[in-house]
């Protein structure tokens, strides 16, 4: 693919090709631990979850073709938890190395802390994730840990490897804001 990449907000629009790629993921790799693909509808249930939380879910596309994309969810539910989000990045197999992963993290990692956000956690799986584990490092994030054994796919026990990256310096005032 050689066309110009594009990066912009999904729209429901895109779930059918969104479904596609993340169903790729799902049959051959360990990147997502899920076992049985996503439907289009529980896809598009997904995506109107991020965008009712108010966060990011990006698409890059190249000539017409969704590449990649990535999105962030809040990383726990309870309150405190409220300036912490996870992300996820997914690019399309043939377009891996190229710089589409790059391009949407720092895109997302913009939005996010002009957001309001402070830290973002990658919950990468497998440890053997090289690509997702550089992507990350590239970006500015650091391990702050390894749960082992705790997927199973594939015939085979399965790392998480979390990364994390602060995006703004903590202040004071946000400590005790219970807002």
């Amino acid at each position: 693919m050689s066309g110009f990449l594009q990066t912009r907000a999904a729209l429901e629009g895109d779930v059918g090709a969104l479904t596609a790629l993340y169903r790729h993921y799902v049959l051959t790799h360990t990147s997502t631990f899920e076992i049985e693909p996503p439907d289009q509808a529980e896809m598009t249930e997904r995506l109107r979850k991020v965008l009712g939380a108010r966060l990011p879910y990006l698409i890059a596309e190249r000539d017409g073709q969704l590449v990649g994309y990535c999105y962030a969810t809040p990383y726990r539910p309870r309150a405190a938890y409220r300036y912490t989000v996870e992300n996820s990045v997914y690019v399309a197999p043939d377009c891996v190395g190229l710089g589409i992963g790059r391009t949407l993290l720092a895109e997302l990692l913009m939005i996010c802390r002009t957001s309001g956000y402070r830290e973002v956690i990658a919950i990468i799986g497998d440890s053997a994730n090289t690509p997702s584990i550089a992507l990350h490092r590239g970006a500015g994030f650091t391990h702050v840990g390894t749960l082992t054994n705790v997927g199973f796919k594939f015939d085979r026990w399965l790392d998480t490897v979390i990364m994390q990256k602060s995006l703004q310096q903590i202040s004071t005032g946000a400590r005790g804001n219970t807002g």
